[in-house]
């Protein structure tokens, strides 16, 4: 037990510093090409702090674990929007971008609300996971059509000058470390859980789920100190809707993956979360300290109901 503790405090390191690596990479990339912030965040970031969801849930599908596959996301989606948004939001007030308000998390609310419909018989197949590919692919062309357009919305503050090698180089270094210490931290929290006799379903959705959402946490921290909140909020919105259309499709491919009725309230959740996040940015295109102080009520509420 002593020995996990310590893999979990090599775990939080290996993502903090990962992520700080990852956030000055990524704002060097989008400098160098003249790609939105914006842009950079729903991809390359992302993709790259969903990596560990994607890991860990198809990993559990293989092994016949639904209640992590699922929960996973699941409770990944919830504690972004909740406790990452809302963490990060009472440090610093959120610009939001038109296009997240208008397209991203509206499409957000659509993908939740497609998964809850094809739950509903029990499990998501081979065929569900196609439509999730059809979904990705969408987002995909959407995404290149935002950073043609140039829409995205730029930050106002100085950006950081990285020689193209060298923001490369950061970058995939962050990648590297944000999934070797979300495996570290996962693996040992998991075991910690364990060790207290609670179910898999209570660790997908808490001790996994927190874990597989670190970098996400420290990304998006990182971001909004440095005053790149487009990176935070995309960062937020685009592993989201990457978790279920990605995630969870690419793991369907592999094996069907039973769905649990108990999952349909926490995509309940995720989906009022998502809702309440649009409804407190719509017209200030802000998310100011407010809000996050109710975000974190609210997960302390949906906490105590999952322990329930």
């Amino acid at each position: 037990m002593v020995l996990q503790w310590i893999l979990l405090a090599v775990g939080f390191v290996m993502l903090i510093k990962g992520a700080d690596f990852f956030v000055d990479g990524a704002v060097g990339i989008a400098t160098r090409f003249g790609i939105p912030q914006l842009v950079i965040g729903l991809t390359i970031v992302a993709m790259g702090t969903s990596a560990p969801e994607a890991a860990v849930s198809i990993s559990a599908a293989i092994k016949g674990n639904a209640d992590i596959t699922i929960g996973n996301v699941l409770g990944s989606n919830i504690l972004n929007i909740l406790i990452i948004l809302g963490i990060t939001s009472i440090i610093t007030v959120l610009s939001v971008s038109v296009t997240t308000v208008k397209y991203e998390l509206p499409f957000l609310m659509i993908i939740t609300a497609v998964l809850f419909i094809l739950g509903l018989d029990g499990q998501i197949g081979f065929i569900d996971g196609l439509v999730f590919m059809a979904l990705l692919a969408l987002y995909i062309v959407y995404l290149l059509k935002l950073a043609r357009t140039g829409n995205a919305g730029e930050s106002e503050e100085e950006k950081k000058e990285l020689k193209l090698p060298i923001a490369l180089i950061m970058t995939g270094a962050g990648v590297a470390l944000i999934i070797f210490g979300s495996q570290i931290t996962v693996n040992a929290a998991t075991e910690i859980a364990k060790a207290f006799g609670v179910s898999d379903r209570f660790i997908g959705l808490t001790v996994v789920a927190f874990g597989t959402s670190l970098p996400e946490l420290v990304t998006s921290v990182t971001a909004a100190k440095k005053g790149n909140t487009d990176i935070a909020i995309g960062n937020i919105v685009g592993s989201n809707i990457f978790n279920i259309i990605f995630v969870i499709g690419i793991s369907a491919l592999i094996t069907p993956v039973p769905f649990s009725a108990n999952f349909r309230w926490d995509l309940m959740v995720s989906f009022i979360a998502t809702a309440a996040l649009l409804a407190f940015c719509f017209k200030p295109k802000k998310l100011y300290r407010w809000a996050g102080i109710l975000f974190l009520a609210g997960y302390a509420a949906y906490f105590i109901f999952v322990l329930i």
